[in-house]
């Protein structure tokens, strides 16, 4: 019986040493799979990018609906990002640390790129002579990015020479007490 064991496991290892090892080792990038990690196509930061600068040639041709829909679009992945950033970072919460924090880094990311698409949608509606409709998209970028960054101060401005509010920011002061 060894026997048999002993012949069976040579026959098994000869096999193996003649045959092309190489056909079981992997031969495509593992970056491949990784769909999602795309920069020109997927669920990422460089996909709301790539909207945003499809968005700013049709903006400066002049075509404006077609403007529309790309910062539209970069708008709603940017949305639908920072929910999955949030609800991931929130789920490994006292798990792990480190997801927690690069879901919060990525989702400070996607807010600033969630702010750009609501600048430029507004500044599309004002050159339509739209104002009421750059408002809202105003006032969120001031709420996601408050007056203390340069998008919300930017944002803030619209609003002023608008007529929305009277009041300009003037900006971060010391306090002299």
């Amino acid at each position: 019986m060894s026997c048999r064991h002993y012949l069976a496991a040579s026959a098994i290892f000869a096999g193996l040493l003649c045959s092309n090892v190489s056909s079981l080792a992997e031969t495509t990038s593992p970056r491949q799979y990784k769909v999602l990690a795309n920069q020109s196509a997927g669920l990422n930061l460089g996909t709301v990018q790539a909207f945003l600068d499809k968005g700013d040639e049709f903006f400066l041709k002049g075509d404006l609906l077609k403007a529309r829909k790309e910062f539209d679009k970069a708008r709603d992945v940017s949305k639908q990002l920072l929910s999955f950033y949030r609800d991931l970072g929130s789920a490994f919460k006292g798990l792990d640390a480190r997801i927690p924090r690069e879901m919060d880094k990525n989702g400070r990311k996607v807010l600033g790129m969630l702010a750009q698409s609501n600048l430029r949608l507004a500044t599309l509606f004002r050159k339509k002579n739209q104002p009421e409709v750059a408002v809202p998209l105003l006032i969120e970028v001031v709420r996601i990015m408050t007056p203390s960054r340069s998008e919300g101060q930017e944002a803030y401005q619209a609003l002023v020479e608008l007529g929305f509010v009277e009041i300009p920011y003037a900006g971060a002061r010391k306090n002299i007490y």
